[in-house]
C-alpha cells in the first residue's frame, strides 16, 4: 500500500485518497473544435507514463484537500508532495 504525504495531515495510507489522474493533463482550449475521436482520447486514454508522473490526489477521508504528488509508476516511490488545485 502506498503512503501518501499529505502536507496538512502527514503520511496517510492511499485508501484515504481518491486518484484524480495526471496533474499535467489540461482541458483543450477549444473543445468545440475537437473531433469525436480527439474528445474521446482526451477523456478516456491516459498517457500511460513509465517513470515519474505528477498526479492529483483528493484526501477524501482526511482534510478534503487536493494534493499533487510525484510518483514513479514503475516502483510506486513517492518523491514530492504539495498543495493541488
Amino acid at each position: 500500500m502506498l503512503q501518501l504525504p499529505c502536507p496538512w495531515c502527514g503520511p496517510r495510507d492511499e485508501t484515504e485518497f481518491l486518484n484524480g489522474g495526471d496533474a499535467g493533463k489540461h482541458r483543450p482550449a477549444n473543445p468545440d473544435q475537437l473531433t469525436d475521436q480527439e474528445w474521446c482520447d482526451y477523456l478516456y486514454v491516459p498517457a500511460n507514463t513509465k517513470g515519474w508522473l505528477a498526479e492529483r490526489w483528493w484526501h477524501v477521508a482526511g482534510c478534503q484537500r487536493w494534493i499533487i504528488i510525484e510518483r514513479n509508476t514503475l516502483t510506486h516511490e513517492v518523491r514530492a508532495a504539495g498543495p493541488g488545485a
